[in-house]
């Protein structure tokens, strides 16, 4: 079974600015769900259960591209966690918001529903998310570190799903993330607002693009290099 994420830098769903990119995620549910009207579960914990936010997103999975759209609350209010088991059953997308990563993180170890969204992927489920939902699958990711006791942003520790580091919203924080880097030696995939790169079984296949742009950044001491991704090599 083909296990698949994208990440998508950053963007905003109300504004329709990464609907190119819903539209690709959309083919791909589509495929998998062999003619069936598929099922879209929203995971809103980095934003709280912000409501609006989940509105915004049945706006353009259900409105603008024909699924069926549900949401899994762990914060805002408490759902029973057999519904939740019910909920990730059905599911073929899950899209995981924005927001808060290390509260996300957390949180979903709390809740219980870390276990729901492993076996997602594992099953084949398209795993799609947004800034946080994008770079919590890294072994390192570049976030909002007040969590852990810091102030501003800082690179903390992901989930390991994804090998190496990621830096969303690199259109914004370009300067600050390569400060945070110089003389780390890190190896980094930084993503732009209105950009996604998807994984095809932990290896990343391709780009996507609403207007942004993919980089691989490598600290090399004096040096930090910067590339931008148009495609990657086949696998062999």
């Amino acid at each position: 079974m083909k296990r698949v994420i994208v990440a998508i830098g950053g963007g905003e769903i109300k504004d329709k600015s990464t609907l190119p990119i819903d539209r690709e995620i959309a083919a791909m549910v589509y495929a998998s769900a062999e003619g069936r009207r598929p099922n879209a579960l929203f995971v809103g914990t980095a934003s709280h259960d912000y409501m609006p936010y989940f509105n915004s997103f049945r706006k353009t999975y259900t409105s603008e591209l024909g699924m069926k759209a549900d949401v899994a609350m762990t914060v805002f209010k408490k759902t029973e966690y057999a519904r939740l088991e019910e909920k990730f059953a059905l599911a073929d997308l899950v899209y995981v918001g924005g927001g808060d990563t290390l509260f996300m993180l957390e949180s979903w170890k709390e809740s219980g529903i870390l276990p729901l969204v492993k076996d997602a992927y594992e099953r084949g489920v398209i795993i799609a998310g947004l800034s946080a939902g994008a770079i919590c699958w890294f072994e390192e990711i570049y976030t909002d570190s007040r969590m852990a006791g810091r102030e501003g942003y800082s690179l903390c520790r992901g989930m390991g799903w994804l090998k190496g580091t990621a830096c969303p919203h690199y259109n914004l924080r370009r300067g600050d993330f390569l400060s945070a880097v110089k003389g780390t030696g890190v190896k980094a995939l930084a993503v732009e607002d209105n950009c996604a790169v998807v994984f095809e079984n932990e290896r990343p296949v391709r780009v996507l693009s609403s207007g942004g742009r993919a980089f691989y950044v490598e600290d090399k001491g004096k040096l930090t290099e910067e590339k931008e991704i148009t495609c990657f090599a086949s696998e062999t």
